[in-house]
């Protein structure tokens, strides 16, 4: 079979929120320390984002002047920290990160998360080469830096990685921008609300729905090149 130019994927590193974790119960412990009903806190969740704004911009409505940081730790001191485990995984994690090592492929988890969920994400036990979060390297998506650390993590060519996440303007649009293939998974709040964007079709490599896509993506590139 003659092959197609195109570069083998070495690589797939994935986001965390809404690509690796369901993040509906930490939202919904939010909406409790807020003081507000969790139906409200994700309706006005999901306007926030449908209007192209931050999504800290939700805690602004219920509480003008709201810190996320100062909040993370009064959480924190009230025992009551941010937390996610197993059952917050999608089902589709492990199978999906365990086949692709399977592969040959080196797996990595990298997402604007704090060092506390990075701790978090460890003590999992992911089928993974490599984790880090935003906090560990003092640098957040967008910034195309963090997307060249991801580079430099994997230790192969922009074009042979593939970065999968739910968000056009913090993970696909950047991610292209350095070199990179990207899968869009179409889930949780952005992954929907965005779904009918030019960008997911102009920007995305491949547009899931189940991480459990992904290995015969890697294997149809593979033997295509």
């Amino acid at each position: 079979m003659e092959g197609t130019g195109r570069d083998v994927i070495r690589a797939v590193v994935f986001d965390v929120g809404e690509t690796l974790i369901d993040e509906t119960r930490e939202y919904g412990t939010w909406a409790d320390w807020l003081g507000v009903p969790r139906h409200t806190f994700a309706a006005v969740f999901g306007a926030v984002i449908a209007s192209g704004l931050d999504y800290r911009e939700t805690f602004q409505v219920f509480r003008p002047g709201f810190d996320l940081d100062l909040e993370r730790q009064a959480r924190a001191d009230a025992g009551q920290p941010e937390w996610f485990g197993e059952d917050d995984l999608y089902p589709d994690v492990r199978p999906a990160l365990s086949k692709l090592r399977e592969m040959g492929v080196w797996v990595g988890v990298v997402g604007n998360q704090t060092v506390r969920a990075g701790g978090l994400l460890r003590g999992l036990d992911l089928p993974t080469d490599f984790i880090a979060t935003s906090d560990d390297w003092g640098i957040q998506k967008p910034d195309p830096e963090f997307f060249h650390k991801v580079i430099e993590a994997a230790g192969c060519a922009a074009a042979e990685i593939v970065y999968v996440g739910d968000r056009i303007d913090n993970d696909v649009a950047p991610a292209k921008r350095v070199g990179m293939r990207t899968a869009y998974i179409q889930r949780g709040p952005w992954g929907w609300i965005h779904r009918e964007k030019e960008e997911v079709t102009d920007l995305s490599d491949w547009r899931i729905r189940d991480l459990n896509e992904l290995p015969g993506i890697v294997g149809v590139e593979n033997v295509a090149t």
